[in-house]
Formats: C-alpha cells, structure tokens, sequence
C-alpha cells in the first residue's frame, strides 16, 4: 500500500507514539486524522502536519463514528493506528485494600474496547473502500505492550487490556480477510513518551539501561518506522511485533 493520497486515523495522536506516527504518515504524504481527547495538543499538532484533529473518547461509539466519518469526507480511508491508552499501576491487594473495580474497569475500557471499537468502525468503513493493486482496503495496527507477556507488579489492569490486544490480533484478521483488509500489532517495550517521562530521572535512567540493546529508551521515531514498513508490507498480518530492544520485564 502506498501512503501518499491516502486518509489515516491515528487515536492518540497528539503525544508520544500516536504523534510519532501522525508527524511520519504526513511527511510521507498522507492525510492524517488525529484523534485524542487533547484538544489543544491535538490542534497544534493536525495544523502543523496539514491533517485534520476530532476530540475523540475511542470508547464512545459516538466519537468513534464521528473520527471515521470525518476521515471519508478527506479521501479513502486506508489506515487506523490505535495509540490512545492509558496506563495506572495499582497492586491486586495494596495498602490501601483491593484493587478499584472502577479502574481496572476503566483500563480495559479505554485500552481494549476503545481499540475494538476503532477498529470495528474504520473496518467498516474500509471495506466499501475499491480494492489497491494489492487487493487490499486498508490496514489496522493497535498498539499492546510488552506488558503483556511481562507484566509487573502493579500492572493487572494494564497487562489484561494489553493482553486483549494481543488475543484479538487473529481473529480480527482472520474476520477481515475476505474484505482485503490487514490486521497487526506492535507490542513496544520502554519507550520515551509523555507517560514515561512524569518519572524521576533515575527511574528513567535504569530503565533506559535494563535494555540489552540499542540500550536506551525507544523514541516514537521508532514506533513510526515499524508503523510504516507494516503498511508497506502486505505479508505482515495477524501478527504480534515485539518493538523492545531484547527486553524482559522483571516483576519490579
């Protein structure tokens, strides 16, 4: 699939990867709609890559409708790269009691449902969308984490909503098939975004280092270039990609 012409939506693409992604699919001449729930970070960033921002909750169905038919009325809808989560860290049993239902809850809302329901929209759309020279219609890409295989302590709700990512890579695909439309998923590893940088330096430090190698923190540069040889390849589907640099999670 060629990216030039063609309308993708990136869901948190005001910050970190989504924006990585948003900033690498407008220099390669794409038309991006970004959709986060940043309005003022989403603007900024939609006018300076010429792509268009929708305030986007990716839970709600409502918002999530709005974001891809906002994306038609560019051009042809080719692209969906899920970035939007969330990520708390609270143990099963702390000291303060039991984990909140209401926000493991909230994690597998945003994270899990919210990438479903992006997905299950844009597809929608794509497969009214006239076949490439490739048979394609378009390419959906989610965002898991390494935390899903290597979960931490503290990281119950995120590595279950990430997890769900990871069951539902195939399926999806497999769902899809038939309308020409690709399904993938990166799974990142430590990577230098807005939600890692509200730690203390020395945390950032000793993460940064617990990478066998590159040893440092991944940037949105890096997540973009994948984002980028997924939708080029049309042999990558249905699959998981490890984006971490050989790392392992201990449990804390």
């Amino acid at each position: 699939m060629e990216i030039k012409g063609k309308v993708f939506i990136v869901t948190g693409g005001a910050s970190g990867l989504g924006e990585g992604t948003a900033r690498m699919l407008a220099s390669a001449g794409g038309l991006v709609v970004i959709a986060d729930m940043q309005a003022d970070k989403g603007e900024a960033v939609a006018r300076e890559i010429g792509g268009r921002f929708v305030r986007c909750d990716v839970s709600s169905e409502a918002d999530g409708q709005a974001v891809v038919a906002a994306a038609v009325s560019m051009g042809k809808l080719m692209g969906l790269v899920n970035c939007a989560g969330i990520a708390p860290a609270e143990k099963t049993v702390g000291k303060n009691g039991a984990h909140a239902l209401a926000s493991f809850s909230k994690t597998i809302t945003v994270n899990l449902i919210g990438s479903f329901n992006m997905i299950r929209l844009a597809a929608e759309a794509m497969c009214k969308n006239e076949s490439e020279a490739t048979g394609e219609r378009g390419v959906m890409i989610s965002t898991a984490s390494v935390a899903a295989y290597d979960g931490q302590v503290g990281q119950a709700a995120y590595s279950a909503s990430k997890g769900g990512i990871v069951g539902m890579t195939l399926p999806i695909a497999r769902d899809l098939a038939r309308n020409g439309i690709r399904n993938m998923t990166i799974a990142p590893g430590i990577f230098g975004t807005p939600m890692l940088f509200g730690m203390p330096q020395e945390v950032q430090d000793a993460l940064a280092a617990g990478v066998p190698f590159p040893s440092r923190l991944g940037t949105p540069q890096d997540y973009a270039k994948l984002v980028r040889h997924i939708f080029e390849n049309d042999m990558l589907n249905g699959e998981v990609i490890r984006l971490d640099g050989a790392i392992r999670l201990a449990p804390k």
